[in-house]
């Protein structure tokens, strides 16, 4: 299996850098945030006519990155349960951290990886939330 993971089931990555890479029993993913595959467009997110971004939604952008996260891993050969570090980047901290902390906690029941959250000013494209995480495939509860 190749050490690079690269799939058409989660957003293209907006740089030069694949999805995920692994080395030895760990699995570390890029930075994913809350692009939709396929289309990039970010659910939530409300402009202007002039292009400019005037609202979002912090549980849809949560609930798609989520759902890319889950994606690059079972690309991967990991599954969700097997996620033992997640950094968590939020561009508003004060607005969005209560909405993100309650969908994590659904989310992430039952699996006990360590978290850490940044309220960051800003994101390469307008996301509000970017997720990096690493997995030890195999690890995780297998009920």
């Amino acid at each position: 299996m190749s050490d690079v993971v690269r799939t058409d089931a989660a957003p293209a990555p907006v740089g030069a850098y694949p999805h995920a890479r692994r080395v030895g029993d760990l699995l570390f993913l890029s930075g994913v945030g809350p692009r939709q595959p396929g289309t990039n467009a970010i659910p939530g997110n409300v402009h202007a006519a002039d292009g400019t971004l005037v609202a979002y939604d912090i549980e849809a952008q949560c609930r798609q990155v989520f759902a890319n996260v889950r994606a690059v891993l079972e690309a991967s050969g990991a599954r969700w349960e097997d996620l033992v570090d997640v950094t968590v980047f939020l561009t508003d901290m004060a607005r969005d951290f209560a909405a993100y902390n309650r969908l994590y906690a659904e989310y992430f029941a039952g699996v006990d990886a360590c978290r850490t959250t940044l309220g960051i000013s800003a994101l390469p494209t307008p996301i509000a939330i970017e997720l990096k995480c690493v997995a030890m495939p195999g690890s995780g509860n297998r009920s």
